[in-house]
């Protein structure tokens, strides 16, 4: 048996500070559930001082989380401690979570405070945390680039003053692995109170060191890592869970330590994330990357068809990827599908299979053989998409050589229909114009992509736009085997979710990016 890890998610919160990853409370919930399923030993569910509505789907999530610790970030101040811990204090397993910045160019530009007051503010935060909860956790902001022996002094205060677990993160991916292992055994050797406390990293990706600067600190002797699914995250993100967890499995006899997580739920719960919040796994992303199993060469193709173990260091099995599979068509019935459904990660409702059953069933008639991909696709639409404020009901475009691209759209605003038409230098273009028109949006198009999410002639389309209005940013996907149509859902997709953003987003001061 090796040392045991703690392992802190922060997809919730650090996770849904990436661009255009904003999500809603529903889809937090739905989240939170799968990630106590995959064994997560505390969920950082929100910042509740951000926003009424992030108090409320954090509150939601403590209610319903039995297992793991529920978190809620919180400012070293007064206001953000009690919204915080009103936001958590029916959960089962509460713990608060404060942070100040202790590195001297966030104290001189961001802070304007020195360092004494930073320690007292420290102290002060720490201590009105512990009469709420037992469980309180201190983060110093920047820890990777403070002066070692203030960062020893913030960390030995706050500890005295209450904090089970003390928190050194690497706020903009700065560090490299040895000088980070380096910090974190100066930290132990000089904090005299330190064992009394659990100790924590938080890495962030900037110069694609998250996984080996956290692993790095757990042999120097940190034991919680805070990490993310897919490692989404500000800027690069952060230190990706799958990475970190599959690395202490797959080399326990070299690292010695291993965590309580459910590896197969690793990739379920990394396609959830995906379809929440429109962000694509790359192909070649360690452990849950569509490549991450897959063998072209024939080289390649041979050992693994001898011995899985000639190329394969984990079996897919062990991460959620099942070697067998189920192949649905039109004459597949609702047993096949649910199983489906189960095998993907799916926990829904008997009323929410019958509505996807019945767009399964649509697609199946149009279609030989259904891929899992198709079925994320109906899902997404259908049970994971945020409240619609609009709705395409009807969409015919003429284009071609010849004739002036044009567009007739109906949608439903509010409940309400409303149509019209309109042209561009193209039929998607006609499409997106018709329906700015229509909405009133003066929202600007910073991406489209367009991805063949299954194979053959037939197969089925996905489009992911990005929008950008009045500084906030959006994600919309749609699915279709027609691409225009798919453009069109991705479209409305992505104004709903820009409405979303402007009901919800955060009105405090900061964002807060440990």
């Amino acid at each position: 048996m090796g040392e045991r890890i703690y392992v802190f998610d922060t997809t919730l919160r650090d996770g849904e500070q990436s661009p255009g990853a904003s999500m809603n409370a529903a889809e937090k919930l739905r989240l939170a559930i799968q990630l106590e399923k995959l064994g997560v030993d505390a969920i950082e569910a929100g910042f509740p001082a951000a926003s009424r509505g992030d108090l409320e789907a954090v509150r939601a999530i403590a209610s319903k989380v039995k297992r793991s610790e529920v978190v809620a970030l919180a400012r070293a101040t007064k206001n953000d401690i009690d919204l915080a811990w009103e936001a958590i204090k029916e959960a089962r397993r509460p713990r608060l979570h404060t942070f100040l910045a202790t590195s001297d160019i966030h104290l001189k530009y961001k802070l304007n405070m020195t360092r004494d007051e930073v320690l007292r503010a420290s102290v002060e935060a720490v201590k009105y945390a512990k009469s709420l909860t037992e469980n309180v956790e201190f983060s110093a902001e920047d820890g990777s680039r403070s002066d070692r022996d203030f960062l020893c002094k913030v960390f030995e205060a706050v500890i005295e003053a209450g904090a089970t677990v003390v928190n050194l993160p690497d706020t903009v991916g700065y560090a490299v692995p040895d000088e980070f292992g380096e910090l974190i055994r100066y930290v132990l050797t000089h904090t005299p109170n330190v064992h009394k406390a659990v100790l924590s990293v938080h890495c962030h990706n900037d110069l694609g060191l998250a996984t080996a600067n956290t692993l790095y600190a757990l042999k120097a002797g940190a034991r919680q890592v805070e990490v993310t699914i897919n490692g989404i995250g500000e800027r690069a993100g952060n230190a990706s869970l799958e990475e970190i967890v599959m690395a202490l499995y797959t080399r326990k006899e070299h690292l010695g330590l291993e965590t309580a997580i459910n590896t197969s739920e690793i990739y379920p719960t990394s396609r959830l994330v995906s379809m929440i919040t429109g962000i694509i796994v790359q192909p070649n992303k360690a452990v849950v990357g569509a490549n991450a199993f897959a063998h072209e060469a024939g080289i390649h193709q041979d050992g693994v068809l001898k011995n899985a173990l000639t190329y394969e260091i984990m079996r897919p099995e062990m991460v959620g990827l099942s070697s067998s599979q189920l192949v649905l068509g039109k004459h597949s019935g609702r047993h096949a599908f649910k199983e489906k459904l189960a095998q993907l990660g799916y926990d829904l409702t008997d009323n929410e299979v019958e509505k996807l059953f019945v767009r399964f069933k649509e697609l199946a008639d149009k279609r030989k053989e259904i891929t899992d991909e198709d079925i994320e696709a109906i899902v997404a639409e259908e049970i994971l998409r945020i409240p619609d404020v609009y709705e395409l009901e009807y969409l015919n475009v003429v284009s071609g050589t010849v004739a002036v691209p044009t567009a007739t759209v109906k949608l439903k605003i509010k409940g309400e229909e409303v149509q019209g038409a309109g042209f561009g230098v193209g039929p998607i273009d006609a499409t997106f114009n018709t329906i700015a028109k229509l909405t009133g949006s003066r929202s600007r198009l910073l991406r489209f992509t367009v991805t063949a999410i299954t194979g053959g002639m037939d197969a089925q389309g996905e489009v992911t736009v990005r929008l950008q209005e009045n500084g906030l940013v959006a994600l919309g996907k749609g699915a279709d085997p027609d691409i225009i149509t798919a453009s069109a859902k991705a479209y409305v997709n992505g104004l709903n979710r820009l409405e979303y953003l402007k009901r919800t987003q955060a009105r405090a001061a900061g964002t807060a990016v440990l």
